[in-house]
């Protein structure tokens, strides 16, 4: 356990009221405690950057880039071919997951990995999030460098706050009467509430260039939507027809949500929440709260890189072809220095997060360890 930023080392005899583990303190001063932690970090930095894996990797990205390119081509010479058949719907499919495909990229660009310059990565990850996905890259720097900057930390990570999911025993306490019982059943709506991501993620980025965000070059962003938002609903109905068309961005916004959701959630959701007065150093407050996805291959292409979301947490520049040579090394340092690390299997992940929706939903006293406990048993 972490408190006032002293770790403390789990009595396995002890319990308390909620079912947590009684701790006792290390006996090594706060001071002393933050600076080895903090070394700690310094030193895996040191390591990583030996390996040369903070460079950049600008053939990658070309092919990457020149790979989604020919995979827009594809996707519209189809979409110009097929009318209004029934095969627009595969269509339709196609073009979720290549917009989930650019997002990851722009997701590479925002956290500067594929351009030394700040500025071209900045630019790059606006032009094509806001103009081929129809994302807002402001509304989405605002919110997503404050997830980075506290993952899991209540009233600061706006990826737990209370919305139709409940995340925090806090916010399941402060639900009565039918939204109580709504809340019960949460974990059932999980996934259905996924296909409406999409549409959502659309909405907050129109809502931020009308003004409800503090954005860099809100004109650019406003265009670039208006080109997206309505420029490709209406290709889409010239070349499938009006009924065709209505069907085809059904399928295509909920199955973008689908996978645009789905690749977000198991790398947080049931790992360790941080109250907000709890304060904890880097290196485990990224590694504590995050967890990697198993799978090979297979799994790295579908989900953009995000499935070592420790890593990426860590070194979040980093470019994401490097993480999985990065793993093993942070893994092997989190082993000796007693961090937990969890890594598990893509259907393993959602059963946790499943799980632990419904534990929330119920008000369970404690439905996860007291947190970073854990790690010390």
């Amino acid at each position: 356990m972490v408190t006032n930023g002293t770790l403390e080392r789990a009595n396995p005899n002890g319990s308390g009221s909620s079912g947590v583990r009684t701790t006792r303190p290390r006996r090594v001063p706060a001071g002393d405690a933050q600076q080895r932690n903090a070394s700690d970090y310094g030193e895996l930095v040191s390591k990583i950057k030996g390996m040369g894996l903070m460079d950049r990797r600008p053939g990658w990205y070309v092919a990457r880039s020149l790979i989604l390119l020919a995979g827009y081509a594809a996707g519209f010479v189809a979409l110009f071919s097929l009318g209004s058949s029934p095969w627009q719907l595969l269509v339709a499919a196609y073009f979720a997951v290549l917009f989930t495909q650019t997002a990851f990229l722009a997701h590479d660009g925002a956290h500067k990995q594929i351009f030394v310059s700040g500025t071209r990565n900045e630019w790059f990850s606006r032009i094509t999030g806001n103009l081929l996905v129809g994302l807002s890259y402001g509304w989405w720097m605002n919110k997503h460098s404050r997830h980075h900057a506290n993952p899991n930390k209540v009233d600061k990570d706006g990826d737990i706050k209370a919305g139709a999911l409940v995340f925090t025993p806090e916010d399941a306490a402060a639900r009565h009467g039918w939204k109580a019982a709504l809340m019960a059943k949460q974990h059932w709506f999980f996934l259905p509430i996924l296909t409406l991501a999409g549409i959502d993620l659309h909405i907050n980025a129109v809502k931020a260039v009308g003004g409800g965000e503090a954005l860099k070059a809100r004109w650019v962003e406003a265009t670039l939507l208006v080109i997206r938002l309505v420029g490709f609903p209406l290709l889409v109905m010239l070349a499938a027809g009006p009924l065709m068309g209505l069907a085809f961005m059904g399928v295509q916004l909920a199955l973008f949500g689908v996978y645009m959701g789905g690749s977000f959630a198991p790398n947080h959701k049931g790992m360790a929440i941080i109250p907000k007065d709890m304060s904890i150093d880097f290196l485990r407050r990224q590694t504590l709260t995050s967890r990697n996805i198993s799978g090979g291959p297979l799994v790295w292409t579908g989900m953009g890189g995000l499935n070592f979301q420790i890593e990426h947490h860590l070194f979040p520049s980093m470019p994401s072809v490097n993480l999985s040579r990065a793993r093993p090394v942070v893994k092997a340092f989190c082993e000796e220095r007693g961090v937990r690390y969890t890594e598990t299997t893509l259907v393993d992940s959602y059963r946790i997060v499943l799980r632990y929706l419904q534990k929330v939903g119920l008000k369970y006293a404690d439905p996860f360890d007291c947190p970073l406990a854990v790690q010390f048993r």
